[in-house]
């Protein structure tokens, strides 16, 4: 080894030693990683890709701390191909004209490719990712860009279209458990040397908040260990409160799975019925804080929105759901503040159950009378053999009456009269009301029910 190999050798020994606690426990190979299975399973495309070492170009997108860098890492230490990385943040034309010279020389000289990982691939501008474009047409380089922007807003499109997408999805809290454990015990790449124990409480709060981030993680377990003093027992013990400490955030009572959960849950939609918007986004907060699914929160601030407000402000349910749909899009921490619309606008409509009381009713009906007769007017028309048999005969099409109304027998007539929904007066219930009174009385029906 000569005396600039040694020089490197030392300096790159030296430097994995003293790395950040998460660097140290990158996987090395892909039987290590976690959390990716819907990519990485042995079944999968990406995973038969590394394993054969035939790669074409690939961007990584998904989260910080989810493992786009470690999976460009685990290429380079199984790839035949020349691997180089460099970071959007700091590069620029003059690095990748560097790459690419190198890259063709090698090509040119052996055939051997090249992989250029690219981090925060969407920090490139437009010329800097244009300038990429030909060489990856035409194989001089491999391209894997990783980015936590969505890339079909973010990246050159024609980029884009060469190369193949794999989202990653936050670590799940189990895992993230077991790389906290591993890397307390793990002598060789972890704090194991620090005769270090982390109770099982402290796991469990470390890999709640993370919220599916293990650098996040791993950087609080490591911070635990070097600003604990050791006990009399010669061990450094990773306590609830240490990791609190370490996180700078409190635990929160809040198990997922039993009563707490439940009970906050109940007291959310509770405070959302009752019209209370300060306790709704209270409790909104507490689950959130305990790391609560925002798509669980979202899913019952919908149901409130149809159950207890219904028809008397229809706009609850539009507001419900295109939160739902916003912080599916958005994630964590931004979607704290439409769930807290979403909670707060629901909490402050004028409420009604009528809809939720109109379909409990009808299908009790249902499941009491069965499947009534059809009314034969209300029957399709258009099908073969239909006007012989008598179906359509008789409709009365509503359009052609004063106010697109006519009386006319819609239930079965076996439940003639039978009232289902009920609006109660409240809010825009009160218009629906007025509406279905005026219209039933105008064409001689009686409209006692809406009085």
């Amino acid at each position: 080894m000569d005396q600039m190999n040694l020089f490197e050798f030392m300096q790159k020994n030296t430097q994995e030693k003293e790395s950040p606690l998460a660097a140290r426990m990158r996987p090395r190979t892909i039987e290590e990683v976690v959390g990716q299975e819907h990519i990485l399973s042995e079944d999968k495309l990406l995973y038969r890709a590394i394993k054969a070492d035939k790669l074409s170009s690939l961007i990584f997108y998904g989260p910080p701390g989810t493992g786009k860098t470690t999976l460009a890492k685990v290429i380079a230490n199984t790839t035949s191909a020349e691997f180089t990385q460099i970071n959007a943040t700091i590069a620029g034309k003059k690095d990748m004209e560097e790459v690419i010279a190198k890259a063709k020389g090698l090509m040119g000289m052996n055939g051997k490719r090249t992989i250029l990982f690219i981090d925060e691939i969407h920090r490139f501008n437009k010329s800097q990712q244009d300038y990429l474009l030909p060489f990856v047409e035409d194989g001089t380089i491999i391209l894997i860009g990783a980015t936590t922007e969505n890339p079909y807003f973010e990246v050159n499109g024609a980029l884009v279209s060469r190369s193949i997408i794999f989202e990653l999805k936050p670590i799940p809290k189990e895992d993230i458990e077991g790389l906290i454990k591993k890397a307390v015990s793990d002598t060789e790449r972890g704090m194991g040397a620090y005769k270090a124990v982390i109770d099982d409480d402290a796991v469990s709060f470390l890999a709640d908040i993370a919220g599916g981030d293990a650098r996040h993680a791993l950087n609080a377990v490591e911070l635990g260990v070097m600003s604990t003093p050791r006990s009399d027992d010669g061990l450094i013990h990773i306590t609830l409160e240490v990791a609190q400490e370490c996180i700078q955030k409190r635990a929160v009572r809040y198990d997922k799975d039993g009563d707490n959960h439940y009970d906050t849950i109940s007291a959310f939609i509770k405070s959302m019925r009752g019209s209370d918007p300060d306790a709704a986004v209270y409790y909104l907060a507490r689950m959130l804080y305990a790391g609560e699914d925002i798509k669980f929160i979202a899913r019952r601030i919908c149901i409130c929105a149809s159950e207890d407000v219904g028809n008397a402000d229809p706009m609850a349910i539009v507001v419900a759901t295109n939160a739902f749909l916003a912080i599916e899009r958005i994630g964590m921490p931004e979607a704290q503040i439409i769930l807290s619309q979403a909670a707060s606008y629901v909490a402050s409509a004028p409420k009604s159950n009528a809809a939720y009381g109109a379909i409990d009713e009808a299908m009790r009906e249902v499941a009491t009378t069965g499947n009534l007769p059809i009314p034969p007017h209300l029957q399709d028309a258009h099908y073969k053999s239909a006007a012989k048999l008598g179906h359509g005969t008789g409709y009365l099409y509503s359009h052609d009456f004063p106010n697109h109304y006519t009386k006319q027998q819609y239930l079965p007539y076996e439940l003639n009269g039978k009232e289902f929904y009920k609006p109660d007066g409240q809010g825009y219930e009160v218009k629906i009301r007025e509406h279905m009174k005026r219209i039933r009385k105008e064409a001689g029906q009686d409209p006692a029910q809406y009085d």
